[in-house]
C-alpha cells in the first residue's frame, strides 16, 4: 500500500493467485473418462466431491452434484494455436462439435469472428458447454 493506505497495483489482492476452474457434473465417472481420456488431461485426484484435473497449469475441479441444468453459454474454454487441427483431432477421439443457426460456422464447426478469432463448441458428458478458440495477436 501507499502511505496514505491506498492500494497500488502491486497490492491487488487477487493479481497473482492462480486461477481455480469449476465445471459440475451428475456422473462423475464419464466426466472421468471425458476429461481424461478424451481430452487428455491429467487427472491429480478423485474424491467424494470432485475429480480434481491438472488442465495446463490451471486446476479444474469437476465437482459431483447432485442436479445440474447446464448454462446455456461456454463454462469453459481452451486457447489453442490451431484450431482446425485440435478440433480434427478431437473430433477423431469422438467429439462432436456443435453447430448453430445464428451465424456461419465451416464444416468443422468454427466460427470466425470479424476479428479473426476463431471458436468452436462442444458438449461434455453432462451438456456443459466448452470451447477451443484460436485468437489473433
Amino acid at each position: 500500500m501507499d502511505w496514505n493506505g491506498t492500494r497500488t497495483e502491486e497490492d491487488k489482492v487477487l493479481r497473482f493467485c492462480n486461477v481455480v476452474a469449476f465445471v459440475p457434473t451428475l456422473d462423475a465417472q464419464r466426466a472421468k473418462a471425458f476429461y481424461a481420456d478424451v481430452l487428455g488431461l491429467r487427472l491429480v485426484s478423485d474424491d467424494e466431491f470432485a475429480l480434481v484435473f491438472d488442465a495446463g497449469g490451471t486446476t479444474l475441479r469437476v465437482v459431483r452434484v447432485n442436479e445440474l441444468t447446464p448454462a446455456r453459454f461456454t463454462v469453459l474454454g481452451w486457447q489453442v494455436e490451431n484450431i482446425e487441427e485440435m478440433v480434427a483431432a478431437l473430433g477423431q477421439d469422438g467429439v462432436q462439435f456443435e453447430f448453430y443457426g445464428f451465424f456461419e460456422q465451416d464444416a468443422l464447426g468454427i466460427w470466425t469472428a470479424p476479428t479473426g478469432d476463431k471458436v468452436a463448441w462442444f458438449k461434455d458428458p453432462d451438456g456443459n458447454t466448452l470451447s477451443v478458440s484460436q485468437h489473433v495477436l
